[in-house]
C-alpha cells in the first residue's frame, strides 16, 4: 500500500526517507507527490546555495587567519540614505568555527530572517558592537563623516582586542590593520554580520520613534524617502529626528 501524500510530506520534512525510498517516489505519478518532490528539491537546492555562499563569503577571514590574524572585526552601517533618524554601525568578531549559512548582506534578508540572525549573533559571535550618530550630528558633520564616526564607535564599543578590521567601503581612523572592501556585506561574513546588527538595531530604533513622532510612518519606511514619507513631511513639516540638511526636508524648511 502506497504512503499517503500527507505521510510523504511529513517524512520529507523530518528527513526520514532513505535514498531508495526517495528514488521510488520519483516514479510516483500522483500530482501531489510530484509537487511535494519539486518543493523539496527547491528547498534542498536553496540550502546548497546558502552553504556555498557562506563558504565563499568566509574566504577573506580564512585568508587573514592563515596570515596570523585571529580577532577580525567586520564593520558595516545602516541608514546613510534616509531623510530621518540616525545612522547606525555594527561591528562583529566571529569565531573561527562560526556557522550560520543563512547569514547574508542584510539587504538581501527578510525582516524576520534578520531578526533571527541578530539574536543568533548576540549569542554566538565572539563580540558585537554598535555605534550611533543621530540626525543632529549628521547635519553638523555630513553623512559621510557621521557614518565614519559611527563605525569607529561600533568598534570601540566591542571592548575586545583586535588584530584586523574589515570595513564596508570605508577607511577608519583607527590603530588597526584594516581593509576597505567594496560591497563588503556581500563578500565578507564579518561585514555581513555587522550589517545585520546595524540594520536590526536601526529598525528597532525607528519603530520606537514612530510612537514618539506619529504621523510619519517611521515604523513602515524606517525614515527613507518613500512617497508616503514625503507626503507626511509636506503635510506635517519636519520633526526633531529629520535630517535638516537633506532634501526634501531642506526644501520644506
Amino acid at each position: 500500500m502506497k504512503a499517503t501524500i500527507k505521510e510523504i510530506k511529513q517524512r520529507l520534512q523530518e528527513g526520514q526517507l532513505t535514498p531508495e525510498e526517495f528514488a521510488s517516489l520519483q516514479s510516483d505519478q500522483r500530482e501531489g507527490v510530484k509537487k511535494l518532490l519539486l518543493s523539496y528539491e527547491r528547498i534542498q537546492q536553496k540550502d546548497i546555495d546558502a552553504q556555498k555562499r557562506f563558504r565563499e563569503m568566509g574566504s577573506l577571514e580564512r585568508s587573514l587567519r592563515s596570515g596570523g590574524y585571529t580577532f577580525i572585526a567586520g564593520v558595516d552601517e545602516a541608514g546613510r540614505g534616509p531623510l530621518a533618524g540616525p545612522v547606525v554601525a555594527g561591528a562583529v568578531v566571529l569565531p573561527e568555527d562560526f556557522y550560520y549559512p543563512e547569514l547574508n548582506d542584510s539587504k538581501k534578508m527578510t525582516a524576520a530572517a534578520r531578526e533571527h540572525c541578530y539574536e543568533y549573533l548576540l549569542v554566538h559571535a565572539y563580540a558585537t558592537g554598535v555605534g550611533i550618530m543621530n540626525s543632529q550630528q549628521i547635519d553638523k558633520l555630513n553623512i559621510y563623516e557621521a557614518t565614519r564616526q559611527a563605525m569607529v564607535k561600533a568598534v570601540q564599543n566591542m571592548d575586545t582586542p583586535l588584530d584586523y578590521v574589515l570595513v564596508d567601503a570605508m577607511t577608519l581612523p583607527m590603530p588597526y590593520a584594516q581593509a576597505s572592501i567594496i560591497k563588503g556585506d556581500q563578500r565578507s561574513l564579518s561585514i555581513a554580520a555587522g550589517s545585520v546588527i546595524a540594520k536590526v538595531t536601526r529598525d528597532r530604533l525607528m519603530k520606537r520613534m514612530a510612537k514618539t513622532y506619529p504621523g510619519y510612518g517611521f515604523d513602515v519606511h524606517m525614515g527613507y524617502g518613500t512617497k508616503q514619507h514625503v507626503q507626511a513631511l509636506q503635510a506635517n513639516g519636519p520633526c526633531e529626528i529629520h535630517r535638516k540638511s537633506f532634501q526634501p526636508v531642506k526644501a520644506v524648511l
